[in-house]
Formats: C-alpha cells, structure tokens, sequence
C-alpha cells in the first residue's frame, strides 16, 4: 500500500489491523484467559470488500494490460474476490479461443501473486440471439489445469 502511494494512516491501520492481536470471552461471570489470535479478514467482514479491492486493484490493472498488450478482446469485471471475463464475436470459436487465452494469463499472473484458480467455481455462458438450435462448443481448460466448461 506504501508503494501505491497510500497515505501513512491508512497504511499504518491495514499494516496494525492483524498484528498483536488479543481475545477473550466472557460467560456468565466467568472470564477466560486473555490469548493471542492469528486470523485473517473472514468473509463476512466488513473490511473483506475494502482490503479484496486493495490487493486485487493492482492485479486487475496488470492483468487488463497484459490482454491488452496481446491484443486479447476481453473485458473484465471484479466482484470482490469473483472475476468475470466478457468475450463478444459472432463465432463460438474466437469467442472460446480470447477466452481460453485470457484464463491463460490469468492463471500465470494469479500465480505469481501467490493466489490460485478455483476451477470448481470456474463456469462459462454463452448468449445467442438465434431461435433455432443452440449448441455451444465446450471451452476445453484441461491444458491448463482446469475443466471442460
């Protein structure tokens, strides 16, 4: 964040938030023990949507720059910690093809970020403005460690 140009309270709170952290409980009139507690954001923090945008606002950028450098028509959209990659062509293939390039560097650059790709959460949509017979060709990700989707 310091590197991004945050300013230092701001840097100082995210940088304090987790660390020397303190819980107890109390029950009744009883009080447990003062323990130490290493835990990250859970996913029902409020802070979960500020400190997701935070750490993947970089990603997104370089991400959306490296498609862009290989000329991959795609766009992205974030939702906190989901991503959604928006190919438009009128043939199935090129459409399957910018994707399956785009969750190519996806995956590379996710990695070198020390995050990872749930394949399981990993679905694909195709929309057509036909009325007839509507049979998608599958995007095969095996190659890249992930599904047939």
């Amino acid at each position: 964040m310091k590197k991004a140009g945050f300013n230092n309270c701001i840097v100082s709170f995210f940088t304090n938030y987790l660390v020397d952290r303190k819980m107890n409980y109390f029950w009744n009139n009883f009080m447990f023990p003062i323990f130490n507690v290493n835990i990250g954001v859970d996913q029902d923090s409020a802070l979960l949507p500020i400190l997701s945008a935070l750490y993947l606002l970089l990603f997104i950028y370089i991400l959306e720059n490296h498609l862009k450098n290989l000329k991959i028509p795609v766009s992205i959209i974030s939702f906190v910690d989901d991503g959604l990659f928006i190919s438009q062509s009128n043939f199935f293939d090129i459409s399957n093809s910018c994707l399956y390039c785009s969750h190519n560097v996806l995956s590379n650059l996710l990695e070198k970020f020390g995050l990872v790709v749930k394949h399981s959460k990993t679905k694909i949509f195709h929309f057509n403005r036909s009325h007839g017979i509507f049979n998608p060709p599958p995007l095969d990700l095996s190659p890249l460690g992930g599904d047939v989707l």
